[in-house]
């Protein structure tokens, strides 16, 4: 596994921010890409990326620079979280007007697909077979070669165009989970601590540091787990569980990005966080 990017779906730094997070980033052009991940079989010489982000062209590129060439410019598959612009529509990049791309395999669950098919530009990427809709339901596992498998399931999340899927990627080394965008934890049906003690790595929604990141607004309005509610929660497990918790999805004022003393407080609580370039 690969991280392609590990920030909100603004990217970072963020349009408009004025604020010290994003004007050092600007002057030091220190950007990190919208989160995404790249699942490589090295048996197989097959590889499929989690979600399609605004920056899929540089993700492409990176991922073609970290394995030297070795596998195909285009994964066999991409599999998508949900509507919300930083996990979908990357897809653009596929269409005619830029890699005029074949049948690329898109993993979508039923509301989801139906977005993209129904709506433009995306249902043009769809008459053209730019893109093939492969779709999944909230219980669907896939065998994607014979050391990989993965299981869909849906999460709670603001659902404004389509539900929202988490995967638990099983492969013949590492088991891995990922969920980029949740409301919060205790709104699911399923328990966190139990999910994370099942895999060996866990990318869990980190959007937001703390309640008062964004003064001004209500953060009933966008919401998501704090890492600091996550921190809290998995504090009661052993170290061994901590561990396995690596914070993902930063938005550009979550210090995490760009903050080293909360950094190193991240890691030295037992816990990691997501960096942009490493394998997992």
């Amino acid at each position: 596994m690969l991280v392609l990017g590990t920030a909100q779906d603004g990217g970072y730094p963020h349009i408009g921010c004025e604020k010290n997070c994003c004007t050092e980033a600007w002057k030091k052009d220190k950007k990190i890409n919208v989160v995404s991940l790249a699942l490589v079989d090295p048996y197989a010489k097959q590889w499929w990326l989690f979600e399609a982000t605004p920056d899929i062209k540089e993700q492409l590129q990176l991922f073609h620079e970290l394995t030297d060439g070795t596998y195909s410019y285009l994964p066999q598959g991409i599999f998508i979280t949900h509507a919300h612009i930083g996990h979908y529509t990357g897809l653009m990049q596929l269409g005619r007007e830029a890699l005029g791309a074949k049948n690329v395999s898109v993993y979508a669950l039923p509301e989801m697909k139906k977005y993209l098919e129904q709506n433009g530009p995306w249902n043009q990427l769809v008459a053209l077979k730019n893109i093939d809709i492969k779709p999944l339901n909230k219980k669907h596992i896939i065998g994607l070669s014979k050391h990989i498998t993965i299981q869909c399931f849906t999460v709670l999340h603001r659902d404004e165009y389509s539900e929202t899927a988490g995967y638990k990627i099983l492969t013949s080394g590492k088991n891995y989970l990922f969920i980029p965008d949740i409301n919060k934890w205790s709104k699911w049906e399923r328990n966190i601590i139990e999910e994370v003690s099942s895999v060996d790595v866990a990318l869990l929604d980190a959007t937001f540091y703390n309640e008062n990141e964004l003064p001004g607004r209500r953060m009933s309005e966008v919401p998501h787990p704090f890492v600091k509610e996550t921190i809290a929660l998995f504090n009661t497990t052993p170290a061994k569980v901590r561990e396995k918790v690596y914070f993902i999805h930063m938005n550009h004022t979550n210090p995490i990005l760009w903050d080293t003393e909360i950094q190193n407080e991240v890691v030295i609580s037992g816990y990691n966080y997501a960096i942009q370039g490493e394998k997992l």
